[in-house]
């Protein structure tokens, strides 16, 4: 099976379609939206009541508390509210300002504005996403 190298959990991983996302979308946050390697995690293990879940893609404040969570899902898989329910999910126990949900083709990003997540036009630089309430 085919490797790709996942910078940060530093080791190879096998190059499933969503792993590539993953790995496409950690670079997008680097490099685009300025966000510090060393405050990105993937796959974050947490419990939602007594399941376990695992966040793709997780990025922390200068804090260290969670600010913006990723689901990523392979390219062939439509993002319909399912997914996003989902997302939305992780934040009963991450307590996040955003999230992102990407295929890879398309990507949606939300705010939680008064308790509730709004669409957004467009994902913020990290150092506005810290700034924002």
């Amino acid at each position: 099976m085919e490797q790709i190298w996942d910078p940060l959990r530093k080791k190879m991983v096998t190059a499933t379609p969503e792993e590539r996302v993953r790995q496409w979308f950690i670079m997008q946050l680097r490099d685009a939206f300025g966000v510090p390697e060393h405050m990105m995690r993937s796959e974050v293990g947490f419990r939602y009541g007594r399941k376990p879940w695992r966040a793709d893609i997780l990025v922390y404040d200068r804090s260290g508390a969670p600010l913006l969570v990723v689901e990523c899902k392979r390219p062939d898989v439509a993002l319909d509210e399912k997914v996003l329910r989902q997302a939305m999910r992780y934040n009963s126990v991450l307590a996040v300002r955003f999230l992102v949900v990407t295929n890879g083709n398309l990507t949606y990003l939300y705010r939680l504005e008064g308790g509730v997540f709004v669409p957004c036009e467009r994902i913020p630089a990290y150092e506005e996403m810290l700034c924002q309430r």
